[in-house]
């Protein structure tokens, strides 16, 4: 998720950066992962205002996050643009909630099972 805010951010001044949003903005699908993982500060939470805003009448948005949406708030620091944001990516959406243990630990485990069993 840095990425494309460094990317929103450089875009009026790097011209690798421009090309790069203008790919996002015709592309049919974005995935930005692990969001509110780290706080996002004010100018990249209004960028990413922006980004949802133009994108979300043309292009399909996946939002993968372990936050609910009363912790937005939290991570993006301001409450109007976490419900900004919140409410042009829940319009027309599908929200699928995922319960349960970490697929990557339950791996994590059965590997370290393997290894202390070896001979």
């Amino acid at each position: 998720m840095c990425r494309v805010f460094l990317d929103l951010y450089t875009q009026e001044i790097d011209r690798r950066s421009k090309t790069k949003m203008n790919r996002i903005g015709k592309s049919n699908l974005l995935v930005i992962d692990e969001v509110g993982y780290l706080p996002i500060p004010e100018i990249e939470g209004n960028l990413f205002l922006q980004l949802i805003s133009e994108l979300q009448e043309q292009t399909a948005i996946v939002i993968t996050t372990n936050k609910s949406f009363e912790s937005w708030t939290e991570f993006l620091g301001d409450p109007t643009l976490a419900t900004a944001i919140l409410d042009r990516l829940s319009y027309r959406c599908e929200i699928i909630k995922m319960d349960g243990k970490s697929y990557r630990l339950k791996n994590r485990q059965s590997f370290l099972v393997q290894v202390n069993t070896k001979p």
